[in-house]
């Protein structure tokens, strides 16, 4: 029987960090048969997400423990349903991170609401295991030029940082100032290439000088630690003569790094929200009124977002940024190192498991 890891329930109470923190069980589930617009999925690599770990320290919505962890997934397809085209047969492909929007550019059409894969009882579907069964309108082939773990690394932080410049900030242009808060993260990294990718100037944030410098030669224009007394001057001293303010600001952190940020914002400067990992309470001046700055809220996107996105990947072949693999479903003890590193915040990049131990190119 195929394999899949889920998370297995203590005594403790939830809700308060350090208070519960779910071990992961390894368990047999049976293989699932593919209805007629289905794929079966033999899955060779799957990604970590920051949601992944909230759900084992229990800071996260309705989790599940019946249900594999994980949304991002790369596999091959083995086997398909009655009616599903058969030149899926044999073919790369990654998942769909979540559910329930398909291309209304205002949010999820569902109206029971948007469901991201992996570990809740909201969806049945998770990565973190050796088969899936999905349908086939909830695939994307894989880029040729990925490897394994950097296909797997894609879906949903791809998603999150495209719609953050792409959709809503309105500045992913060539020639704009984009500021990216918080790199080394997943999403960050992937606004980072996309924006450098369309010709945009980037400046990032870090608490690491080793991230910035990493950064800058991923493309990015400089970049300042947040630790820093009055970083954002010094930011402002990096700024182009021509150009000396920011077009957009792009952050998933949230606390003061953003309120900070935005006097380097020029007048109608728009910052998107696309998380808040540091603090879920953010402060907004009056200043940032007077200069008619925009804050505008981002979740992960819908279908059409994802396609795109994949295509722009494809076209630019622009690679995920993967910071550490570990192999094998049953190496329990090295995957729950990684949401050890996702804990201490040390990736620079996404946290890779290779399922069945698949390398190589994503031809495989």
């Amino acid at each position: 029987m195929p394999k899949a890891i889920t998370i297995e329930p203590i005594d403790g109470k939830p809700g308060k960090p350090g208070q519960v923190y779910y071990p992961l069980s390894l368990k047999n589930v049976p293989t699932p048969t593919p209805g007629p617009h289905d794929l079966l999925i033999t899955i060779h690599s799957a990604a970590l997400n920051h949601r992944d770990l909230f759900l084992r320290q229990h800071l996260y919505p309705s989790p599940s423990f019946d249900v594999p962890l994980l949304a991002d997934g790369f596999g091959t397809v083995t086997s398909i349903g009655s009616s599903a085209s058969k030149s899926w047969l044999g073919k790369n492909v990654i998942l769909t991170p979540g559910r329930g929007w398909k291309d209304d550019p205002a949010g999820p059409e569902d109206k029971t609401g948007y469901k991201i894969l992996g570990g809740t009882k909201t969806c049945e579907l998770g990565t973190l295991q050796e088969v899936v069964c999905v349908s086939e309108d909830e695939v994307e082939l894989a880029p040729e030029h990925l490897t394994a773990a950097e296909a797997a690394a894609l879906p949903l932080t791809g998603l999150t940082g495209w719609r953050a410049l792409v959709s809503k900030s309105g500045n992913w242009e060539a020639g704009r100032n984009i500021l990216v808060t918080g790199i080394g993260g997943g999403v960050a990294l992937n606004v980072l290439q996309f924006a450098v990718a369309k010709g945009c100037a980037v400046w990032v944030t870090s608490g690491s000088q080793d991230k910035i410098e990493k950064a800058k030669k991923m493309g990015a224009k400089g970049g300042v630690s947040y630790k820093t007394d009055g970083w954002e001057k010094e930011l402002k001293k990096q700024l182009p003569k021509d150009r000396p303010f920011i077009d957009a600001i792009i952050d998933g952190a949230g606390g003061a790094v953003v309120p900070k940020a935005v006097r380097l914002l020029k007048l109608g400067g728009v910052i998107v929200q696309y998380g808040m990992t540091v603090s879920p309470k953010m402060d907004w001046t009056m200043p940032a009124v007077l200069s008619n700055l925009e804050l505008k809220g981002s979740t992960m996107g819908s279908r059409k977002e994802f396609k795109d996105m994949v295509a722009f990947v494809n076209e630019k072949k622009i690679r995920p940024v993967v910071s550490r693999i570990v192999k094998g479903i049953d190496n329990i003890k090295e995957i729950d190192e990684l949401f050890q590193d996702m804990k201490k915040g040390t990736q620079f990049g996404k946290l890779v498991i290779e399922i069945q131990g698949q390398g190589g190119s994503s031809k495989l």
